[in-house]
């Protein structure tokens, strides 16, 4: 059994959101109790991650250790048609990833205990972000 959804979240800009509720909707509405939940972000300049869940300060040192790796507005980015931020974006979504897989136990994500579900955007200003959730195997 197969069931796919989509949804949009709205960014404040640069930051990590929790999507790790909306998911778990999803993968509920979907019926399968056993199987693979697989998360899919459309876009260059946004990314998935699985991390820390309980202290936003590991998301502050990540934000903080990415910024220090990949400049905004470094003089050598040729692609920077939408601001400083543009290239940096775009190197930080390939830096992370823009898919997660996670397995469903029982008609739920199999998450770790302390492990969350976040959709890191990498631009400055605000941004619509859309997210195909799509859940494969057995009810």
């Amino acid at each position: 059994m197969i069931e796919q959804f989509q949804f949009d979240i709205q960014t404040p800009g640069r930051a990590t959101i929790n999507v790790t509720g909306e998911i778990e909707q999803l993968v509920r509405k979907s019926g399968i109790n056993s199987g693979i939940c697989h998360v899919f972000i459309h876009h260059t300049s946004a990314s998935l991650i699985i991390t820390e869940n309980a202290d936003s300060d590991v998301r502050t040192d990540l934000e903080n250790y990415l910024s220090k790796l990949v400049l905004d507005g470094d003089p050598h980015y040729l692609h920077d048609q939408e601001g400083p931020d543009d290239m940096a974006a775009h190197i930080r979504s390939v830096l992370t990833q823009n898919e997660i897989s996670i397995p469903i136990t029982d008609g739920t994500l199999a998450l770790g205990t302390w492990q969350g579900i976040f959709l890191w955007e990498h631009r400055i200003h605000p941004h619509r972000r859309k997210l195909t959730v799509t859940c494969n195997g057995n009810n």
